[in-house]
This record gives structure tokens, sequence and C-alpha cells, in this order.
């Protein structure tokens, strides 16, 4: 039997002020006529079948992703009471899937998958999943996608795969070496030089006995909460009853990534390298590789613009008229009060921003 968990909890603070944690990235149509968590949930449903299909959310989501997700249950609608990143997210939805599914005495396999990335390949995208699916089912690995990079990125995190670089064929299953940090551009540089590194995408396919035996043997005390939690799923209670049952519990927990708790420290890890078309459009700069520029290398979406002599700039901003003379580089955001302006070299730095507009400055 196999499952899926979209995670969906994020406030896509790289994205503000389109993305606010009332209506964060997942939920803006920024690319067609759907959402970013609609298009991911159509990509899966093909593998996956509705009713085994979680979201990972908070409270302050949940109304809005069901009310935009219409065909997934409400009781398959997760809320986290509090965040405290992908491995407790991923563990805590992984339990309920336990309790939810007890009867079935086959192993079961689980897709994780982020809720706003853009994925132009999906039949690859579908085919890689597929593999990584019976490579888990029957081997006791975490099986990750490795994106094939175009650049040397530092915004991602890399693999590094263990086989010689000529040998690395795009969707074959290689022994993973090393999951690293983003780098800098020089370490970045020297990846892509290698050939044996690929992004992180944020996707892993696992069973529930093998994810389970890392946290046993990995993070012991995330097994311990995840234990006195266990009870309260035999109640049937859901959404923010339960949320608010497990709130004590989910204070215990580390605040850390699957990355750093399992996946940095894990032996058996799978990757299979893909070309997918794939980015996590992490930042305003991200659309550069997404969408189209105008003559003078401007994206321009749902904004008239009137243009001289500027270049090389992204602007968003829904029911206005801009003007820009002589100005080249910029990114310039309107989202009903907010208005961003802002250096493409400083996108990655925008969450200082929001943290100074959330102290009210």
């Amino acid at each position: 039997m196999i499952a899926a968990i979209i995670m969906a909890g994020g406030s896509g603070e790289r994205f503000w002020p389109l993305s606010t944690p009332q209506r964060p990235k997942q939920l803006l149509s920024l690319f067609s006529e759907k959402s970013m968590i609609k298009e991911t949930l159509e990509r899966v449903t093909d593998i996956v079948p509705l009713e085994n299909i979680f979201i990972s959310t908070n409270v302050i989501q949940a109304d809005m992703i069901s009310k935009e997700l219409p065909e997934i249950k409400k009781e398959n609608i997760i809320l986290e009471p509090l965040f405290k990143d992908t491995a407790a997210a991923i563990s805590y939805a992984s339990l309920i899937i336990r309790e939810r599914f007890k009867s079935i005495t086959d192993d079961i396999q689980i897709v994780v998958l982020a809720s706003d990335h853009i994925i132009k390949n999906i039949s690859g995208f579908q085919k890689a999943i597929i593999s990584a699916l019976e490579v888990a089912k029957n081997s006791e690995v975490i099986v990750t996608l490795g994106v094939k990079p175009s650049r040397p990125e530092t915004g991602y995190g890399y693999i590094e795969v263990n086989e010689n670089n000529s040998n690395i064929q795009i969707n074959q299953v290689y022994k993973v070496k090393k999951f690293r940090e983003k780098p800098n551009l020089q370490t970045a540089e020297s990846y892509i030089d290698s050939g044996n590194f690929f992004w992180n995408s944020g996707i892993f396919i696992f069973s529930l006995k093998t994810i389970f035996k890392n946290l046993e043997i990995l993070m012991e005390d995330y097994c311990e909460i995840l234990q006195e939690i266990a009870p309260i799923l035999k109640t049937k209670v859901s959404g923010k009853e339960l949320a608010n049952s497990v709130y004590p519990y989910f204070l215990k927990f580390e605040k850390i990534s699957i990355d750093f708790g399992i996946l940095e420290y894990s032996k058996n890890l799978r990757v299979i390298p893909v070309d997918i078309g794939w980015s996590d459009v992490g930042s305003f700069k991200a659309l550069e590789d997404i969408l189209p520029f105008d003559e003078n290398q401007n994206i321009i979406k749902n904004t008239k613009v009137v243009s001289q002599d500027s270049h090389n700039n992204i602007i968003i901003a829904e029911g206005s008229i801009i003007s820009l003379l002589g100005v080249n580089n910029l990114i310039i955001i309107k989202n009903n009060e907010h208005i961003l302006i802002c250096d493409k070299n400083k996108s990655q730095d925008l969450k200082k921003i929001v943290a100074k507009h959330s102290e009210g400055r």
C-alpha cells in the first residue's frame, strides 16, 4: 500500500509580501491558474489514491487548504500545533498513517512531497517516484530524488553519490555518500565540476518500517515522544481537537529538519538522479528559471509596466501600473498595502525584513 504526505506548513517568508502566514506560497497561483498545492496533489494522484493522501499543515492555514483541496478528507489534513520543522512533521504524520491503516498487514510505503515546488516534467517525476517506491518496498532504505544541477546554486543542499561521475545515469539508483549543507559559491562550483553531486529536492520515499527504525536509532528522544502521542491517536480525534491534545508533546520535540536529524547520519540512503524541471521556487530570483522575460529581460506578471532603460527586473503588482526609469536588477512586488523594492542579489535575505515587520518596526 502507498500513502503520501504533502508538507504544507510553511509561511513562505522568502516570497513576502505575496506570501503571508494567512496565505502562504503553496496557495498562490504563480505559474498557472491552479495553486501550487493543487498542482502538487494532481502530480501524485496517478500513483497514490486520494484517500491515502495526507496534508501536513497548521491551524492557521487549515481552513484555506481544506477549501483549496475539497477532494481531501478533513481527517486527512493533519494540524501541527507548533512548527518544529520537518523531522517532527514527517514522524508525526507517519505515526498517524500507521494508526489509520493498522489493519494493513503489509508494510506501507510513504511518499513525502513539498507543497510549493515546481516540476515541469510530470511523467519523468512519476516514473522516478514509482522506481523509488519499488526500491523502498524491497530494501530498508530511504530514497530521495536528486535533481541534476544546472548551475552552482548556493540556496540548495546537495547529495553526493558514491559513484564515479562518468558512470552516473539519470533515473538509476545510487548509494548516497553524504548529504551536504548549502555551500558557498566556490564549493558549489566544485560540486558541479565533480559531476557526482545533485540538488536535494526534499522529496523522500520510504516504508513505515524503515522510517521508524531510523528514528529509533538516530532520534531516540523523538521515538519516546511519539510513543506518548500514540494512545491519543487511538481515540480517533482529528483536526483542531487532536492538535490541542498533542500540543504538550510537540513542546518536547527538538526543532530540527529531517535532513539533520536522520539523513546526515543514516547509512541506508539511496538517490535517484532526475532531470524533471524541478525548482523549490525558494526566492523571487528563482522565477528567472520559470517565467518568461520581455525584450529587456524583465519578468512582468499581472502588472502593466511602462519601462525606459530598465532591465533585468522582476515586477508583480496586480492591479497596478508600474513605471520604471533607469533601474536594473530590482524586485518590485506589491500585495495590498505592502510594497517590496529589493535588490535581486539580496532576495535570499528577505526573511530579515519580514522579521522587522513582525517586530512592529
